[in-house]
């Protein structure tokens, strides 16, 4: 189906979820992207979010309301669709927009298990169109910066341990009514809304290399009041790989806003605090610390010898920040000759991850 006819990508958004705002405006800001269509199983809601959208960041010509994710899939006005429903329901939307020709671009994670990623990639490829998984820290500039650091000889050194977490504090209101405490719509509660990040940054640094050993704990869950069964709340885990890298992550809707990865080695280590959302400002870094301790006699002292890297990248909202980024690079993906399957692979291989974790925790779907 590639390369795309237009320069323009008409972009149709599959529900009216929060997350599609912040990818609205990243959409009227990327170089070539355009929403034509909003759908919601209710005309109404779709066109109050492309009022609410409009008075904030218009476009010239304001996306038409659709009252079923069917309609968008059908139309000729639209050559890519964003998918942020639900985890339990957004493997059957993604199959049919496939099958209707549309290129993919969908929150995560991306199905709920990797068998069902698998499908997924399956009919993106026989259908001919580009799938990719809507996280955006993976278009940051700074993952360039970082890997140079990384395979730079004046760097951490050999690679030996990766630890991330990503929480936030979600209140009583999320707790019973939010669809993360629902095992309907997000059965892995906190680990497929944070630990996909956590997987996706450990896999990024240790270069696609897979675990050959994992062990997991559901620390605690919740159980939202129309929720059938509970879903994990906090949950930890740790990794081995064969190249003598071990990791670890912690995620939970329990312990207030943290977003940190530190990546040790044999020289030093790296600490990013902001690694999924970079905090406000118009740069976004990483710090290199290799400390150094020093004794004289009596005297011992701890040097911090630490260096700042950093690339001038907007947290949000402005070229060129990630999310931006994201959707630029997704445009640039449809001018090539055939879809670019890294992405899937990407997806997938985050997927088995989690999938193994999972089950190693004592959760089930």
């Amino acid at each position: 189906m590639l390369p795309l006819k237009s320069s323009e990508c008409r972009w149709g958004i599959l529900s009216t979820a929060g997350i599609a705002k912040k990818n609205w405006r990243a959409i009227s800001r990327s170089n070539t992207g355009r929403v034509a269509a909003v759908a919601s199983r209710d005309m109404q809601s779709a066109q109050r979010f492309i009022d609410e959208c409009q008075s904030n960041c218009p476009f010239k010509t304001a996306p038409i309301a659709l009252g079923s994710y069917q309609s968008l899939l059908e139309s000729k006005e639209v050559d890519a669709v964003y998918i942020p429903l639900p985890t339990g329901i957004r493997k059957e939307w993604i199959l049919a927009a496939a099958k209707h020709g549309k290129h993919i671009l969908a929150e995560k994670p991306a199905a709920l298990t990797a068998q069902d990623v698998q499908e997924i990639l399956d009919a993106c490829k026989s259908n001919g169109v580009q799938f990719m998984d809507g996280v955006m820290f993976m278009h940051s500039q700074r993952l360039g910066k970082l890997r140079e650091t990384l395979q730079s000889p004046s760097g951490i050194g050999a690679l030996k341990r990766i630890a991330t977490q990503f929480s936030f504090h979600g209140d009583q209101e999320f707790r019973t009514n939010n669809i993360r405490s629902n095992s309907n719509y997000e059965p892995h509660g906190s680990l497929g809304d944070l630990g996909w990040y956590t997987i996706r940054m450990i896999l990024w640094v240790n270069q696609w290399r897979m675990p050959t050993h994992v062990s997991a704990r559901c620390i605690s869950t919740l159980q939202g009041n129309a929720s059938p069964n509970p879903v994990p709340m906090e949950f930890s885990a740790e990794l081995q790989f064969d190249n003598g890298v071990s990791a670890s992550f912690y995620v939970s809707f329990a312990t207030e806003h943290q977003q940190w990865c530190h990546i040790s080695g044999e020289k030093g280590s790296i600490w990013i605090d902001d690694f999924v959302l970079p905090c406000y400002g118009s740069n976004v870094g990483y710090d290199l610390v290799q400390p150094e301790f020093v004794t004289d006699v009596c005297d011992f002292h701890m040097h911090r010898r630490s260096q700042r890297f950093s690339v001038a990248e907007y947290d949000s909202g402005h070229s060129p920040s990630q999310e931006i980024n994201m959707f630029n690079t997704f445009h640039n993906l449809l001018q090539g000759d055939r879809p670019d399957e890294s992405w899937g692979r990407m997806t997938l291989q985050t997927q088995q991850v989690l999938d193994a974790v999972f089950q190693a925790g004592g959760c089930k779907l």
